[in-house]
């Protein structure tokens, strides 16, 4: 693969209740364990910042699988809620729930999109056989 942007980011502190500052600076966030997981949950965290990741991604790839397809998407949306918990052995680990609105298009028409946008995401491609991800259509 022929890198086209690399995005750079540096953790200080005490990781999940630290700061992170991306080398531009874009993003300086004070992170916070959330309070599910014994922190006082008034920062950001690493799932939040996946999630809002996540979603602006695969919006993007719904929308470049729509525009070769010469699909308009008009008002659509994609939410991303992503958890993380304790597997049986000790570890950590996450999951993902993609939910896309497409409200101008049907509910099959608006999956078959939301499939091929799974198959080409760059989030999609690196979790798969990794994460637990579905991929759901709202109607909403």
């Amino acid at each position: 693969m022929a890198t086209i942007y690399t995005a750079e980011a540096l953790s200080t502190g005490a990781g999940r209740n630290g700061h992170v500052r991306t080398s531009e600076g874009i993003l300086d966030l004070d992170m916070a364990a959330p309070k599910e997981m014994g922190g006082s949950g008034l920062g950001a965290n690493p799932e939040l910042l996946f999630a809002a990741g996540y979603a602006a991604c695969f919006h993007s790839a719904l929308q470049g699988v729509a525009r070769a397809e010469k699909i308009a998407l008009g008002d659509s949306s994609v939410g991303s809620r992503v958890g993380i918990g304790q597997n049986d052995d000790g570890s950590f680990g996450l999951t993902v729930h993609l939910e896309v609105v497409i409200p101008d298009l049907s509910h099959d028409e608006a999956q078959r999109l939301a499939d091929e946008a799974h198959r080409v995401c760059p989030y999609s491609n690196a979790t798969r056989g990794n994460i637990e991800v579905t991929v759901s259509v709202s109607d909403d």
